[in-house]
């Protein structure tokens, strides 16, 4: 049997997992790059997943986008340590939510944050008690288009 390539069986392109020693490493208001959007290229999915539940802390949240000081295009204000284990959050970012007036999109996808310029994905991590966290870990999944990888 055909062995499936990785965009057959998952509809992620990047995943990052981060630990509890990660997340204390990152630090409080810390950013770190976690992936890149290609030249040409777009994002229409992300997500986080808590698969190990956070320890030694009740104020963990996490913003995810493209603004170095304040990443929500893609994840926005993401309480963490509250999440149930398992149970994935999609697509809460600026960039990635429908406004009053604009085309909604229910059952499909809209390609967020086109860019020109490769640019990079930030993860920021803000909790005043980091420092105290134990366990803990969380998956980022992400579909990223590069549309440009076609050009000859």
């Amino acid at each position: 049997m055909a062995k499936l390539s990785n965009n057959e069986r998952s509809p992620y392109t990047d995943t990052i997992t981060l630990n509890a020693a990660d997340l204390i490493a990152i630090g409080n208001g810390g950013t770190k790059i976690i992936g890149s959007i290609p030249a040409g290229g777009a994002i229409e999915l992300v997500a986080v997943v808590n698969t190990i539940d956070i320890v030694g802390s009740s104020t963990l949240s996490i913003g995810v986008g493209t603004t170095l000081a304040t990443p929500v295009e893609f994840i926005s204000a993401l309480d963490v340590d509250a999440m149930t284990v398992g149970l994935p959050t999609f697509n809460t970012g600026t960039s990635m939510v429908q406004v009053a007036g604009t085309t909604t999109v229910l059952a499909g996808v809209r390609p967020a944050a086109a860019v020109s310029a490769v640019t990079p994905i930030y993860i920021k991590v803000t909790d005043a008690a980091i420092a105290s966290i134990t366990a803990g870990q969380i998956v980022i999944g992400m579909r990223i288009l590069d549309l440009t990888q076609f050009a000859e």
